[in-house]
């Protein structure tokens, strides 16, 4: 039965013109799948990671932070929309700070690294399908981000879902692009290697890659970090940061008991019954920002040996194909973290960085924490926290979790946040121009719909 749907599920992918390198992918997971492999990672096969190098007590000079960063590539994850927002186009083109996008920062802090460092650090996006048009036009704005030889962008892979009952690709002739799906950000090794783009970078003299999501602004392209990269002689390393109870969803780094070797663990991945390891910061007291760092001559050698098949551990999703109805058919989506890649390397690393570098926005409750003036936007187009410790936002879903609700309550901006600790807000309030938020402050729904507060 499911050899069947393994034969269709490459013929569909071969038609739809997906490299051979990300059919060879989805041939080893759909293998494991077939087997009954779940991803699962039970606490007692790890060893909770206690001990992390910090950047801060590592010295790097400001030559060696030069060398690396003339020898580095950026890349920006940029597959994702915005619908968790209410958007249904690239997320990097919502506005941030001062009408903004994530895009026009991002280009302007490679512009600062660029010029202050005297690199030509190439920028790339790894774009999806629905993502590459508008972002494309978008960088029109900034004809200098381009790098002779390089493009601005490649696009991740498909992969078909599969029927969870027969594991054969789903059909769904009301919209047939439900039938594909991306195979998780794993995917950013098997699509450098088919573009050809890893032989290109190692042509050009680059032997460094930094890759971060794209609505974390937090990751830029740090010299300093790039410099410890060189000098460690590692072939990967994933940039930590300390762990407080608002992060206990996020994935962590441990040790595998086997062999030692580092591994990284998202709550996929998680036994339900061992969740309460999971989430405990202080036996994991490490997550993972996804900001990582990789020897683009050790990835392509790995890679061509392998086939192109590094071996991630799986993560199995299981959906409808039709995500707006739970009643359409189920399906499984493969996908592969690339974080994950840290296990595929003897020799891989971490370095604890400061909580500046981690900035994701994954919701309007970020997007106000990030727009306040808890961080002021740097002339190098960073933003640094004005606090000791960011306040806890918390939005009410039901009116501010589309950007157009968001707007509509907060037309003169969101108030003044340095001086809070936590911020919560129930109900429908609108808030004025002016408003000051102080210590523990929680607006519930005791006035009435839509009540300005001023």
């Amino acid at each position: 039965m499911s050899e069947k749907g393994l034969q269709a599920a490459q013929q569909k992918m071969a038609a739809k013109g997906v490299d051979q390198n990300a059919i060879n992918v989805f041939t080893h997971y759909y293998r494991e799948l077939e087997a009954g492999a779940t991803g699962l990672i039970p606490e007692e096969t790890i060893d909770p990671l206690t001990e992390v190098q910090s950047l801060d007590s590592t010295p790097v000079s400001d030559e060696q932070a030069k060398e690396a960063i003339q020898k580095t590539v950026y890349i920006k994850l940029n597959g994702g929309l915005g619908t968790s927002m209410g958007l249904d186009d690239a997320k990097s083109l919502i506005p941030v700070r001062d009408g903004k996008s994530f895009l026009d920062l991002i280009c302007q802090q490679v512009r600062a690294v660029r010029q202050n460092w005297d690199a030509t650090l190439p920028l790339l996006l790894m774009d999806s399908f629905r993502t590459q048009e508008s972002t494309l036009r978008a960088l029109e704005n900034y004809p200098d981000i381009k790098v002779d030889g390089l493009p601005l962008d490649f696009l991740q892979n498909q992969e078909p879902k599969l029927r969870t009952d027969n594991l054969e690709p789903v059909q769904w002739p009301a919209d047939p692009s439900l039938e594909w799906c991306p195979p998780g950000h794993g995917d950013i090794y098997t699509a450098l290697l088919g573009t050809g783009l890893l032989d290109k970078f190692l042509e050009a003299g680059y032997r460094y890659a930094c890759t971060s999501n794209s609505d974390n602004l937090g990751g830029y392209p740090n010299p300093h970090i790039a410099g410890w990269f060189a000098a460690s002689g590692a072939p990967y390393a994933a940039e930590v940061c300390e762990r407080t109870p608002a992060d206990r969803k996020g994935g962590h780094l441990a040790r595998r008991k086997s062999d030692g070797q580092l591994i990284l663990r998202d709550t996929a991945q998680t036994p339900k019954e061992q969740m309460h390891f999971f989430t405990d910061e202080h036996r994991h007291p490490y997550f993972h920002t996804n900001n990582l760092w990789f020897d683009l001559q050790v990835l392509r050698d790995t890679l061509v040996q392998r086939k192109a098949v590094l071996g991630l551990p799986l993560i199995r999703n299981k959906k409808t194909v039709d995500p707006t109805d739970k009643n359409s058919t189920e399906v499984y989506q493969i996908e592969a973290a690339m974080g994950a890649a840290v296990q595929s390397f003897p020799g891989a690393t971490a370095i604890l960085v400061g909580r500046e570098r981690f900035l994701p926005v994954k919701t309007t409750s970020d997007l106000a924490l990030v727009r306040s003036d808890v961080y002021e936007l740097t002339a190098d187009a960073r933003l640094v926290s004005q606090v000791e410790e960011a306040p806890f936002v918390q939005l009410d879903p039901d009116y501010y979790k589309t950007i157009a609700q968001f707007e509509e309550r907060f037309p003169k901006g969101v108030p003044s946040l340095k001086k809070a600790t936590s911020f919560v807000v129930e109900g429908d309030w609108t808030f004025d121009e002016g408003v000051t938020i102080e210590g523990e402050r929680k607006i519930d729904g005791a006035g009435s719909p839509g009540e300005v507060l001023q």
